[in-house]
């Protein structure tokens, strides 16, 4: 049975890396029909909005979204759209593996870490912006539920069961932020009690960070919130070669986008240089939420073995190839 799936192309590179990506999910023959949809500049052009109504209703109308980057204008008052999307359809998981491959310019190998960022509450609602008359105080409230947490923290400890991993470790700074980061803390405990299967552990977000670069190794799952979980997860793609391989998927309820976590690159844009590989993983991670996951394991091969071969891979991966012709080599292999 046939799936349709709301894609946005996005702004820069956006368009040149989804036309690679859908080559590649057309030559695997995973029966989806796309629906395209506009946001980011060329909304704004168009439509005179970044996110128009008729994008939000048809990602409602087929529940999944492939999304490259987009960019949101500097100034003007203009919110970023990605914000707007998570909080629209409350995609309150942001999961983002960091998973090692050969030919990458890395330091270290054998990195498989997946962190689940809460998406939609905690520093990043902004919540009571104010700044003194005279400039001299900003203060921004952060807000943490217990629903929030409890979510976030079941996803994390359900994910790790379905995909065979050992353990997880909640990340806070509840020693300090006794409140906010307190309360994810007590329900990672309670909830991790539920799964006697799986090794829990708890570490302050600054020994986090050191530790994740002195022994990676010893992370499977982590699981925090959300500014969190952005700084983590951005320091986790750097351990495996950066944002080029930096999938993410943002999942709620009732919808689930897929993205490219980098950004829009305009720098480049229109060169065909630039490399799909993030917003290819993402599309793998898809699949594997629609139930094809051999489908998405044959995507992650076909990469690995396309950068371990060096063949025709864009140059920032060390090659001299174009974005079209690492599609080109993806298709031979998934279809080989």
């Amino acid at each position: 049975m046939s799936k349709t799936i709301a894609v946005i192309r996005g702004d820069g590179i956006g368009p040149e890396i989804m036309n690679a990506t859908l080559r590649v999910l057309d030559a695997l023959d995973c029966d989806l029909n796309y629906e395209f949809v506009e946001a980011g500049m060329e909304a704004l052009d168009k439509h005179g909005e970044l996110l128009p109504t008729a994008t939000l209703d048809t990602i409602a109308k087929h529940s999944i979204a492939l999304k490259s980057p987009l960019t949101t204008p500097v100034g003007g008052g203009f919110s970023s759209i990605n914000v707007q999307l998570r909080r629209h359809f409350d995609l309150y998981a942001n999961v983002r593996p960091a998973i090692s491959f050969p030919g990458t310019k890395a330091r270290f190998e054998n990195i498989d870490i997946i962190t689940v960022r809460e998406n939609t509450e905690g520093a990043y609602l902004a919540e009571g912006q104010t700044l003194s008359e005279d400039g001299e105080t900003a203060s921004s409230m952060i807000r943490t539920t217990r629903r929030g947490c409890n979510r976030i923290v079941r996803y994390a400890f359900e994910m790790a069961k379905s995909k065979g991993r050992k353990k997880v470790t909640a990340v806070h700074k509840a020693n300090i932020m006794k409140t906010t980061s307190g309360l994810f803390l007590n329900v990672a405990r309670e909830i991790a009690k539920e799964y006697p299967d799986i090794e829990f552990n708890e570490l302050i977000v600054d020994n986090t960070c050191m530790q994740l670069v002195m022994r990676p190794e010893q992370f499977d799952v982590i699981v925090t919130t959300n500014l969190f979980g952005d700084i983590i997860s951005d320091l986790c793609a750097g351990l495996v070669g950066g944002l080029g391989l930096a999938p993410g998927s943002n999942i709620g309820a009732e919808a689930a986008i897929f993205e490219a976590v980098h950004g829009s690159a305009p720098d480049i844009a229109g060169k065909g240089v630039a490399n799909p590989s993030a917003l290819l993983l993402a599309a793998a991670d898809m699949l594997d939420h629609l139930g094809m996951a051999e489908k998405g394991t044959k995507i992650r091969t076909a990469i690995r073995e396309t950068l371990a071969a060096g063949d025709r891979t864009t140059p920032d991966l060390g090659g001299t190839g174009t974005t079209d012709s690492f599609a080109d080599a993806l298709v031979e292999r998934v279809t080989a």
